[in-house]
């Protein structure tokens, strides 16, 4: 893949992932938890937990980046990083951070 290209599939994609990031976390409604109405502190945990796991997905998707960026920088961006082959030019525009060939993923 032209170098070019890669640079801008990867920053697309860490713009995709900062938008995400940074619209986690629900807004407060303002209404008080209370012995009375338990399903308020309920919810709330809830979306918490919801959001703390996509945060932890993200992050995760970050450092796929980075270590992507590096590759790229390096000169070995589209090269399995286990066999050392190409990976099709298709499969990074679909997933730019792609350190493995299909088959490999699959395996």
């Amino acid at each position: 893949m032209d170098p070019e290209r890669a640079r801008e599939l990867l920053t697309a994609e860490r713009r995709r992932i900062e938008r995400a990031l940074a619209r986690l976390g629900h807004l407060d409604t303002g209404e008080e938890a209370d012995d009375q109405d338990p399903m308020n502190l309920a919810s709330d945990l809830y979306q918490d937990e919801l959001d703390e796991g996509l945060a932890d997905d993200l992050r995760e998707e970050l450092a796929a980046l980075e270590r992507a960026e590096a590759r790229l920088a390096a000169g070995t961006y589209g090269i399995s990083v286990e066999s050392g082959m190409a990976i099709p030019d298709e499969r990074l525009e679909a997933i730019p951070t792609a350190e493995r060939t299909a088959e490999e993923e699959a395996r």
